[in-house]
């Protein structure tokens, strides 16, 4: 069992696994973080120097990051029709956050968003995880390996991996996870 906080208080921290491997993202490089929500990886990124791009289809929820220096907000619709125009297509990142979010259909778009030299950081449900709750659809959790077989599939270095469930002691809620960290080129690994 992996452990983490998914308590509620933890839902405006970022997460553990996101603030280990920020700093890897290379220096001024430009970051996305990906279905942002209110934006707590956003302003971490920021605060590590770099510009970032938050991306969410809840613009309330970008409303939340005015102002916070460094950081463009971006309303999109991640999971539009796949023939529809990618509202991120040509564009490219050093650095790549995505929490709490799985859309299969755009991996193939997201992969191509990652600089020849970037580092993504990836975060989100796996199956186990519907006899806690939500989310529970397969659609929305990943296969045990998944992300790790994906990124070893586009000749990404994995830089760390791992599956299971966190959370059940007082206060956190349980859930089940996966968790990757994956660089493309030579991305200088400091741990």
């Amino acid at each position: 069992m992996i452990t983490d906080n998914f308590s509620p208080a933890a839902a405006t921290a970022p997460s553990p696994w996101v603030a280990r491997f920020a700093p890897l993202v290379p220096a001024g490089g430009t970051a996305l973080d990906l279905a942002c929500g209110g934006g707590r990886h956003s302003r971490l990124l920021a605060g590590l120097g770099h510009p970032v791009l938050a991306v969410d289809r809840d613009a309330a929820a970008l409303a939340s990051l005015a102002g916070v220096a460094g950081v463009t907000t971006l309303a999109a619709d991640l999971e539009g029709p796949l023939d529809a125009p990618w509202p991120l297509a040509g564009r490219r990142f050093a650095g790549i956050v995505v929490a709490n979010y799985l859309h299969r259909p755009r991996l193939p778009d997201l992969a191509a968003l990652l600089d020849a030299t970037g580092v993504l950081i990836y975060e989100t449900f796996m199956v186990g995880n519907e006899r806690h709750g939500k989310p529970s659809r397969p659609d929305f959790l990943l296969r045990s390996q998944e992300l790790l077989a994906w990124a070893q599939a586009l000749g990404w270095r994995v830089v760390a991996f791992e599956e299971g469930e966190v959370g059940g002691a007082a206060g956190q809620r349980p859930a089940v996870v996966q968790r990757l960290c994956a660089v493309a080129g030579e991305v200088a690994v400091r741990l």
